[in-house]
């Protein structure tokens, strides 16, 4: 217990410190608030919120009108994101298991998307995009169910049905990528439970503070497809799993082989085609954005590939596919936050750096804090969102090809507005992810017997078996 909750204390000691770090600039923050705030509205919010239109009093305000290109590319988008979890992450994760355990992360992962799309139109979506009493931190439910949305409601160029349902596939995913942490161990149901209550108490609040008005944006934070949102949260929210749950049993001691590598690199493939519709799609448009945005995607994660794989070759005298498909997937999610912000030369970059920071955090961080993150998800996803979300304040430069600064914002400006960012979200993630993990062990328990864990979750979980013996 001593020992948990000093891991506990050192994440909630690095994220105060990096709060405090934020503080530094506060007062030059809040000279230039009006005029960042109107330029990150343009970047960010008017890509996940329709934003009305700020015009002249004697002018009169034109009804949006719906454009088929759009449109057609939205839905192709959310498509692609959709088959980014099912099959891709599915069969990503999959593979990295052991064989008696295959089928109960395919479940895991297939269920949770299932679950957290109806809860997204039941009060999800009312939550992160519409306003509330709190509106700093959280919307109302004054859309909740969906109310008042019709097929002719638009959400700019685009109408608003197809918007809600690609924002649905984020909120579905994103709970998806947590159950990577404490795969092999956790209860079935214990695992729905929580990540229903997650959704509700931190995906869509952080989504809110992010993208629908909250006090991320308001900071001006850059956040284009779901640097925090997404990524940073999933990975806190797993590290704090997995230290709760503990290491399976024989960790460290007995062979934990991934099963079936060639799922895992057609898993990683699936993902890195479907990141298109995740970070394409996040311009709601088919525009010139959309191509940065497009070119950004693919060169950050090649980068990330060819950065995992030199790490390999220095430190164990061979590449591995296993470190190729990491690679690509912590190139991705580094671009994520930052890929209609930087240029090509940005993106090559922040993918190489994110996949030898994200190697290192794998293989030597995650020894040295003692925790056992079974398939990674801290150390790719939550520290690769970190350098994204961070090194986008540099590389979006306009010096270094990036589109620049807003008024009034610099270099440091806007690495300080990111680190405050990082800081409210893992600190809510952080905390909230706790008392809902603790809560759930004293009521349900959240993992399997020692016994149903040896023999494995596909037959003790779920009655059946991958594979014939």
């Amino acid at each position: 217990m001593k020992r948990l909750l000093s891991k506990m204390s050192l994440i909630g000691l690095m994220s105060l410190m990096l709060l405090s770090f934020s503080e530094i600039s506060m007062a030059n923050d809040a000279v230039n608030f009006n005029n960042d705030a109107l330029w990150q509205s343009t970047i960010i919010a008017d890509n996940h919120l329709e934003v009305a239109p700020m015009v002249e009093t004697e002018l009169v305000s034109e009804d949006p009108t719906l454009n088929s290109g759009d449109t057609a590319w939205m839905i192709m988008a959310t498509i692609l994101v959709l088959v980014m979890a099912i099959p891709g992450l599915a069969l990503f994760y999959g593979g990295l298991v052991r064989s008696k355990n295959m089928l109960s992360v395919l479940m895991q992962v297939f269920v949770t998307f299932a679950m957290m799309s109806v809860i997204w139109v039941l009060w999800g979506y009312s939550l992160a995009f519409s306003e509330g009493p709190y509106n700093d931190y959280v919307g109302g439910l004054s859309l909740a169910f969906l109310s008042g949305i019709t097929g002719d409601s638009m959400s700019g160029t685009i109408p608003e049905f197809v918007f809600v349902t690609f924002q649905l596939t984020f909120f579905a995913l994103t709970p998806a990528l947590i159950v990577g942490a404490f795969a092999e161990r956790i209860k079935f149901s214990s695992l729905l439970v929580f990540l229903a209550a997650w959704g509700t108490m931190v995906y869509a609040p952080i989504c809110h503070m992010v993208w629908g008005g909250g006090i991320i944006s308001q900071m001006g934070a850059v956040d284009f497809a779901g640097g925090t949102v997404v990524h940073i949260n999933a990975g806190v929210a797993a590290l704090v799993g997995a230290i709760v749950l503990g290491k399976r049993i024989g960790y460290g001691k007995e062979s934990m082989a991934p099963h079936n590598l060639p799922f895992t690199m057609i898993g990683a493939s699936l993902l890195w085609a479907g990141w298109f519709g995740f970070n394409v799609g996040s311009e709601l448009a088919a525009d010139g954005t959309a191509g940065l945005v497009m070119i950004n995607t693919q060169v950050a994660a090649a980068a990330g590939v060819l950065g995992w794989i030199v790490m390999e070759w220095i430190a164990k005298g061979k590449p591995s596919m296993l470190g190729g498909a990491s690679g690509a997937i912590a190139g991705l999610v580094a671009i994520t936050p930052a890929c209609a912000v930087v240029g090509p030369l940005g993106a090559i970059i922040l993918g190489i750096i994110a996949s030898i920071i994200a190697y290192w955090a794998v293989t030597s961080l995650k020894i040295a804090l003692g925790y056992d993150d079974s398939l990674d998800v801290f150390g790719i996803h939550g520290v690769a969102g970190i350098v994204g979300a961070l090194g986008l304040a540099i590389l979006m430069s306009s010096e270094l090809g990036g589109t620049g600064y807003g008024d009034g914002m610099s270099i440091t400006s806007q690495l300080v507005v990111q680190a405050k960012s990082i800081g409210i979200t893992v600190v809510w993630c952080g905390v909230i992810s706790y008392i809902l993990f603790k809560i759930i062990d004293a009521t349900m328990g959240l993992r399997v017997s020692e016994e149903d864990e040896r023999t494995g979750l596909d037959s003790t979980s779920h009655g059946e078996t991958a594979y014939r013996t």
